[in-house]
């Protein structure tokens, strides 16, 4: 088990959350609390960077689902940015694909004009 580790910075679109080791059961709870904590405001677009995510299960994507609803009440926005081919297969299957916008990194995530889901 790789120990999760969240940590948190600016962009001109607004947060971005760095997402490493593994993000299951026992650590979902600990991404909800740190975008719990985002000051995320209405057009912002909270950007998930999980290039350094080792494992997602589904309380992960569960937890990933509640990062959305909050930034989506808070008006803003989410992107997924670097997700790995796993987890890409996974939010695939279920059909998560269509509703998280997906980008190859932060930078393409983080480009003024970006649509928001």
């Amino acid at each position: 088990m790789t120990p999760l580790t969240i940590t948190s910075r600016d962009a001109a679109t607004g947060p971005v959350l760095e997402i490493a080791g593994d993000l299951d059961h026992e650590t979902a709870p600990e991404l909800r609390k740190a975008v719990e904590q985002l000051p995320l405001t209405a057009g912002q677009q909270l950007v998930l960077d999980l290039a350094r995510l080792d494992f997602c299960d589904s309380s992960g994507i569960t937890a990933l689902l509640a990062a959305r609803n909050l930034a989506i009440e808070q008006g803003g926005g989410i992107a997924l940015a670097a997700v790995p081919p796993n987890t890409i297969r996974i939010l695939g299957i279920v059909g998560l694909n269509r509703v998280f916008a997906i980008h190859p990194d932060v930078t393409a995530a983080t480009v003024h004009g970006t649509a928001a889901c």
